[in-house]
């Protein structure tokens, strides 16, 4: 729009300024024949100046009875001196010496310029100046048209086009506007109901009108929206399903379980009096029936935390006594493996609001499953806290994690080596509900290692139930590899044979 308007408004100056040549040219031809005749009309006895002021009269007069407005000049007369300023009519009237000069060679000049009035304001104005044949040496004629009525006719056309130029981009960015909001308007909408469809409004569909791009894309929305929700719907049912009937096995094994433990209890009672493969059944019964009440009382657990009605008992408590409780539970096995345990613990109490039977639950797999893994080679507990969470890591030295096995140890029922025996008789799950008991708390639980080295299991609780955690106390890293220290080779000592 600038570059038209430009354009325009030169074209339309050009074309102003070309007609007001063609008028100066057609004008100073007929200036100059009146101007000879009155000068040879006067008689040379007349003051120079008085021959000059009558022919500018006769001048003034007809460019005065000019019809057309364009036609309308100023006259100048001017007779050089080099000796003097020269003499002009009227008296005083600067002509540029430029152009002056380029008339006294006898050229029919013209040169635009700004003049000055006798109020001393100045317009611009086109001078056109040509030598006469007079009886008066060097007289040269001159014609001052304004072009006032050219700059406001220049003006009003700049302040049109400025206009246009303005209400056009108006318009063109409203229509834009207008396109791009009926563009945009069903993706924003799509985008919302996305949302709500991902907040669980499965209900949630577009409007569809027309059967243009947009009314394709609201149809196709609601096609995926409609299968999705199918889908989804039907995985809750299946979810529902499944969890109530592990929640329902569970339960109804209780029964059943509990008369085969009376039963078992019983033969156990009497084993000193059965024959050595009777007493060895009846271990083997009572050790699995062990298993199989652990198994029973992990699933429920995981039921109550699949159906979300797992809840916490919180009270405040020193994280340092889960460590001892979930210590004493499972140091027969670190007797029965020959595992050192280290504990690095602090001094002072490190109080937290938390559930203490699911802390000790969560210490107590985390250490199970280090001394399960620990090939006989000792076991680091360590804790740190700040002012927001506490953290707490377990490392062996043992067997440790593969890569992409830091999250699979998390699964339930999920072993890295089928063929290994557990100590602690595990079920599978402990590690799958030490995580649900950490985020019940708002905490985590995440683990590294490095295959052959070791693993780290770290649990991150904070100081209140869902408490915000910005720092936190301990870091995540995998155990490093033990440091190999040569012994000195001490020298053999004679020493005489006993007798």
């Amino acid at each position: 729009m600038i570059l038209i308007g430009v354009g325009l408004v030169s074209l339309i100056a050009q074309s102003l300024i070309n007609a007001k040549l063609d008028i100066a040219n057609s004008e100073i031809d007929r200036a100059r024949v009146s101007v000879e005749q009155q000068i040879d009309a006067t008689t040379s006895s007349s003051s120079l100046q008085v021959r000059l002021n009558s022919a500018r009269a006769t001048l003034t007069a007809r460019s005065g009875s000019g019809s057309e407005a364009a036609a309308v000049y100023e006259p100048v007369l001017l007779v050089p001196n080099s000796d003097n300023p020269p003499s002009t009519s009227p008296e005083g009237y600067k002509i540029p010496d430029q152009l002056v000069h380029f008339v006294e060679e006898g050229q029919v000049s013209y040169q635009f310029s700004t003049i000055e009035r006798s109020d001393g304001s100045t317009y611009k104005a086109l001078i056109v100046g040509s030598p006469t044949a007079t009886d008066i040496p060097g007289l040269q004629v001159y014609l001052v048209l304004s072009l006032e009525q050219e700059e406001s006719t220049l003006a009003m056309m700049r302040g049109l086009l400025s206009a246009a130029g303005m209400a056009v981009v108006v318009l063109l960015v409203g229509i834009t506007w207008l396109m791009a909001n009926q563009v945009t308007a069903p993706v924003r909408s799509a985008s919302r109901i996305a949302q709500r469809l991902a907040d669980g409004h499965l209900r949630e569909r577009m409007v569809v009108n027309g059967e243009n791009e947009m009314a394709r894309l609201a149809l196709s929305f609601n096609t995926m929206a409609e299968s999705l929700s199918a889908k989804i719907q039907q995985l809750e049912e299946y979810g529902d399903l499944q969890r109530q009937f592990t929640s329902d096995v569970s339960h109804e094994l209780r029964t059943p379980l509990t008369t085969v433990r009376m039963a078992a209890d019983m033969i156990a009672s009497q084993a000193e009096e059965m024959p050595a493969h009777t007493r060895r059944a009846s271990e083997l019964m009572t050790r699995e029936l062990d298993r199989f009440e652990a198994l029973l009382a992990d699933l429920l657990e995981i039921s109550r935390h699949d159906a979300g009605v797992a809840d916490l008992s919180e009270s405040q408590l020193d994280l340092r006594s889960c460590i001892q409780a979930a210590w004493q539970q499972v140091s027969h096995l670190s007797d029965k493996l020959s595992v050192e345990v280290n504990f690095h613990l602090p001094d002072s109490p490190v109080m937290v609001s938390a559930d203490s039977r699911r802390i000790e639950r969560i210490l107590r797999n985390l250490l199970a499953n280090a001394l399960d893994h620990s090939e006989g080679r000792p076991i680091d507990v360590e804790m740190k806290a700040n002012d927001q969470a506490v953290g707490i890591i377990v490392t062996d030295h043992g067997v440790g994690l593969k890569p992409g096995q830091e999250e699979l140890v998390f699964n339930r029922f999920w072993r890295a080596d089928a063929s290994r025996v557990r100590h602690s008789g595990g079920t599978g799950l402990g590690l799958a509900i030490a995580r649900e008991d950490a985020q019940l708390h708002g905490g985590t639980l995440d683990a590294t290692g490095t295959f052959g080295v070791g693993s780290t299991f770290r649990l991150i609780i904070p100081r209140t139930p869902g408490g915000e955690i910005s720092d936190t106390p301990i870091d995540l890293t995998a155990p490093e590899p033990p440091h190999v220290i040569d012994q000195p080779v001490l020298p053999e000592l004679e020493r005489e044979e006993e007798p």
